[in-house]
């Protein structure tokens, strides 16, 4: 892979990954325009273990993102990075108590579901176990237990609204919605979870979302 100019704002990206997933809707949420660099975490033994990558992100992980010669990694950090940046469309709320509120929701998928059904997190378990595991019922596992709990704090009178009553999505959703993707992809049902599926029917109307969607990518592979 070769390491392509920088524009204003590149986005190292790779369609399936959730972290840039979330980044992407972000970027489109604020309205901004942004290039990608496609990274194949899969074909040709994986492009974020090249040296030329390395160098930009020496976790070896995607997304990262380049502004004016500064490298962003970790899609939450690189989520409020855009909002210190760029004033338009805030993606957390002004009052200290909601932002901590919508950074935990946030957290929740980003820290404790999302790394259980990582990719490579997979690969370790599979080659580890072999068939003494099934993998997706593992990660099926963890996903149900992280969705139940934050269903349970977006009941009526926990002070939660991730999504105002202008529909006005932000920080939680660009999260939520790539996680329930990945539930999606392995098969999961998610109808006991009403709360979390109105969010997610709402927003996948909008075209910040449907723009950022994975099947929507540049690099995408329809498999």
């Amino acid at each position: 892979m070769k390491t392509e100019k920088a524009s204003r704002l590149v986005l190292y990206n790779y369609w399936r990954s959730s972290a840039a997933y979330r980044v992407r809707i972000a970027l489109n949420l604020k309205g901004l325009p942004f290039k990608t660099i496609a990274v194949n975490l899969v074909g040709q033994g994986g492009e974020q273990r090249g040296d030329d990558y390395l160098a930009i992100n020496p976790q070896g992980l995607v997304p990262a993102l380049l502004h004016e010669g500064n490298v962003v990694t970790q899609s939450m950090a690189i989520c409020e990075y855009l909002d210190e940046c760029f004033e338009p469309y805030p993606l957390l709320p002004a009052d200290a108590s909601a932002r901590a509120r919508i950074r935990s929701l946030a957290l929740q998928i980003a820290c404790d579901i999302h790394p259980l059904n990582n990719l490579r997190v997979q690969k370790m378990l599979q080659h580890a176990c072999g068939d003494a595991l099934d993998t997706v019922a593992w990660m099926c596992h963890w996903m149900t237990t992280g969705f139940a709990a934050i269903e349970q704090q977006l009941q009526p009178g926990t002070g939660v609204s991730p999504v105002s009553s202008a529909d006005r999505p932000g920080l939680f959703e660009c999260f939520l919605i790539p996680q329930v993707y990945n539930a999606e992809r392995y098969g999961m049902d998610i109808s006991d979870f009403p709360a979390i599926c109105r969010i997610v029917s709402r927003c996948r109307e909008l075209q910040a979302f449907c723009e950022a969607a994975p099947e929507n990518q540049p690099d995408a592979v329809h498999v």
